[in-house]
């Protein structure tokens, strides 16, 4: 088990699901957010400070065709992702991006019909981290596998687990249908 991750004495109460696409934050100490994944990758923040973090989920680090810039449909996926929690962790807490920790999961490759999928996620978080000067407190990333991941935002401690055979099957056949969906354009707008 990678160092800073924890697989014993699990947090007590109902976990509260991140599904992919959503990022949640809660300084309560009765929060637990949960989160599975196979290619996706999950960014768990902490403000050690304020004593606040949340948890983010995506599925791909850019949309299929879409140019490297993090400001262009990209927002969508990785970069989005990532700059909405690192946002709303600071927004709660300190507001002092010096006061973060970081620890990353996911990117296994968990289904051969997605090519590897959790490799480009996986480089997506290194060019990521790297670009805005931070540094992961703690990672467990790859792998052939899928994994549970349980965070506690008040504390920033985290718990991950590697999944069995079938519900890695599970998760990679729901990754499938969410990659296949085609992307809604950025110039789309609904009104109300």
């Amino acid at each position: 088990m990678p160092s800073g991750l924890e697989n014993t004495d699990l947090p007590r109460g109902t976990p509260t699901m991140v599904h992919q696409g959503e990022w949640l934050v809660s300084g309560s100490p009765e929060t637990v957010l949960s989160t599975v994944l196979g290619s996706c990758i999950s960014a768990c923040v902490y403000d050690r400070v304020a004593r606040v973090g949340g948890m983010n989920h995506f599925l791909l680090a850019q949309a299929p065709g879409s140019s490297a810039s993090r400001f262009s449909e990209t927002a969508r996926y990785g970069a989005f992702a990532m700059e909405a929690l690192i946002n709303a962790v600071l927004a709660s807490g300190s507001g002092k991006k010096g006061n973060l920790d970081f620890k990353l999961f996911g990117g296994g490759r968990v289904s051969a019909a997605l090519s590897d999928v959790g490799a480009r996620n996986i480089a997506f978080m290194v060019q990521f981290m790297a670009e805005e000067g931070y540094v992961a407190a703690s990672s467990d990333l790859g792998g052939e596998f899928a994994r549970k991941v349980m965070f506690v935002p008040h504390s920033g401690r985290a718990f991950v687990k590697r999944v069995d055979a079938q519900l890695a099957g599970r998760v990679a056949m729901d990754e499938l249908a969410l990659a296949a969906r085609p992307a809604a354009r950025d110039t789309e707008i609904e009104m109300f």
